[in-house]
């Protein structure tokens, strides 16, 4: 039973591939709410150009 959780706890061969999940996941999530936000500021523009016509 101790060799299993000194295995465990001593195991860091995924341990970076982990945290660059992590970051990939943070840098996605932030470029998708950007670029919503982004999307909603240009159709208003948009809006307002066309009333302008």
């Amino acid at each position: 039973m101790t060799t299993i959780l000194e295995r465990l706890r001593g195991g860091e061969s995924g341990q970076a591939m982990v945290e660059y999940a992590f970051i990939l996941a943070l840098v996605a999530l932030v470029a998708v709410t950007a670029l919503g936000e982004i999307g909603v500021n240009v159709n208003a523009i948009l809006e307002q150009v066309a009333a302008g016509f």
